[in-house]
């Protein structure tokens, strides 16, 4: 009805209000946060890059993630073995962070592009993926906790369905 249409929309008007009020209080506080977490990202894949392994960079008490191959949700341990590939190249494009928490949690949004070839997965030729993850401080240092992945209309997502090999 016309009732709950207008309702909703003065809900989302209101939710829209909050957010940029609170995003304009900490937006000094908020840039450094955005600069840490997105330096950290692009050093992460550089590493991965040149070394053909991802970094484990997990809460002690892990993460949960949705992969972009599809399927239900991973848990993933602190203890799990580095991602190995038989070749890797991704870039992160379009890195947008969000901080939370008065800066002691943020939200890192953005997209990955290239190719790979997990060890014992098949060759992913134009891996395209939105991301989204979000990172806790932790020992002071940015650890993830949760994790989306999904493939964006016209690429694909990993090979990889399971942590174990």
């Amino acid at each position: 009805t016309i009732l709950k249409q207008k309702e909703r929309a003065m809900r989302l008007f209101l939710c829209i209000i909050t957010i940029s009020l609170l995003s304009s209080m900490s937006f000094a506080q908020s840039t450094s946060v955005s600069d840490e977490i997105k330096a950290m990202i692009l050093n992460d894949q550089k590493v991965a890059n040149e070394t053909n392994e991802n970094l484990n960079n997990y809460s002690k008490a892990g993460a949960l993630e949705f992969w972009s191959s599809g399927g239900l949700l991973n848990s993933v341990t602190n203890e799990v073995l580095v991602n190995r590939f038989d070749n890797l190249s991704l870039q992160a494009k379009h890195i947008e962070v969000i901080s939370i928490a008065g800066g002691q949690a943020a939200v890192a949004m953005y997209y990955n592009e290239g190719s790979m070839k997990p060890q014992n997965a098949g060759s992913v030729d134009h891996y395209l993926t939105r991301i989204t993850q979000v990172f806790v401080k932790e020992e002071g240092e940015w650890v993830i906790v949760a994790a989306h992945f999904s493939p964006v209309t016209g690429g694909s997502g990993t090979s990889q369905t399971s942590t174990d090999n």
